[in-house]
């Protein structure tokens, strides 16, 4: 029999955006604009039926490598302000972890401080939090840079 474990792990990430609440919020609630941030497989699918009770499905992996799918049910959204969802991540034919996690965007000054908080459980030992604590990083500072450059060119 295969030993079963679960670690449970909170962590909290801030970014400053230079620009609009509402233009923070767009680029996580519409395909177009999350696909430019987002992924970070060539070749990856992705899904997005941004909602209350929606989903989305991001499926895609490294060349030659596991294929890594993250399937999410949106359970709370406050346009402008909040966005809350729960998500489980498999690796090829194995979940390895289930999230809560809730982006709250706050006006400050001209721009918005995001606070993206995850609660996860990362099971048997097949993901480790610190791990998905750094990919997240990676993948809001990609937001940051694209918004940043997006601000920029239209100043």
């Amino acid at each position: 029999m295969t030993e079963r474990s679960v670690t449970h792990t909170t962590f909290v990430i801030e970014r400053f955006f230079q620009v609009s609440p509402a233009r923070v919020f767009a680029a996580w609630s519409t395909a177009e604009q999350k696909r430019k941030w987002f992924g970070c497989h060539e070749g990856a699918t992705h899904e997005l039926d941004f909602r209350v009770g929606g989903h989305e499905m991001y499926r895609g992996g490294p060349k030659g490598g596991p294929i890594y799918m993250n399937e999410t049910r949106f359970q709370d959204i406050v346009p402008n302000q909040r966005i809350v969802y729960t998500y489980d991540m498999h690796r090829d034919e194995t979940r390895i972890s289930v999230s809560l996690v809730t982006i709250e965007l706050k006006a400050e000054g001209k721009g918005t401080r995001l606070v993206f908080t995850e609660q996860g459980a990362f099971l048997d030992g097949h993901d480790a939090p610190e791990g998905r604590e750094h990919g997240t990083k990676v993948v809001l500072d990609k937001l940051v840079e694209g918004l940043e450059r997006e601000a920029h060119a239209a100043a």
